[in-house]
């Protein structure tokens, strides 16, 4: 069977009885700098690109840079919104996506952060879920991973609550942000072991 483009896969939001996850578009500047302003201080530690505060403009630009990388099927964020009783957009409150993709397997990463104002409530191991579910349903993913500093231990208990395995730990492989090195921690589900086939 011939393997689709990933061009023509479609990528509708994925919405629950909380969230709604889309994709990031021009416009959304002035709420994912709202976001990030409550955010940068617990990002610093984790994050590169969240060592200072954006400009508008910056925020603006990420978000146009991010929707380009999106519809080009490099990388897919997508912006965790909260849904308003009636259903509607509400406040922005973090994101999340599939990213460092190999279609030919296919393989993915998620990656997450929430602001601070909404964290403790179960709302990113929603947004996982939720990832995790169109990465092996509609995108017939082989292997979802989640890769965090070992000092994290917030990613972790988010890796641990959605069924992910820790496959391993990589001994100083990388670079904190802190300039120190640091090590990684990888989670996988993988289909056919913590996802059925």
């Amino acid at each position: 069977m011939a393997k689709t483009d990933p061009l023509m896969i479609d990528v509708p939001p994925l919405i629950s009885e909380r969230l709604l996850l889309r994709a990031p578009c021009a416009g959304d500047g002035a709420a994912l700098n709202e976001a990030m302003v409550e955010s940068i201080e617990s990002l610093k530690a984790w994050m590169p690109w969240a060592q200072k505060v954006p400009t508008l403009d910056e925020s603006e630009f990420t978000c146009r840079q991010l929707a380009a990388r999106f519809a080009q099927r490099t990388d897919l964020t997508l912006f965790m919104f909260e849904r308003a009783i009636e259903g509607t957009l509400g406040c922005l409150i973090g994101g999340t996506g599939l990213h460092r993709m190999d279609w030919n397997v296919p393989r993915f990463e998620i990656g997450y952060w929430c602001r601070p104002s909404r964290q403790g409530q179960g709302l990113v191991t929603e947004a996982v879920r939720m990832v995790v579910r169109f990465a092996f349903h509609s995108l017939q993913a082989r292997r979802v991973e989640l890769r965090m500093a070992s000092t994290n231990t917030r990613s972790r208990a988010v890796a641990e609550r959605c069924g992910f395995t820790l496959e391993g730990t990589l001994r100083q492989d990388s670079i904190g942000v802190d300039g120190q090195p640091r090590d990684t921690l990888v989670y996988a589900r993988v289909r056919g072991v913590e996802e059925p086939a």
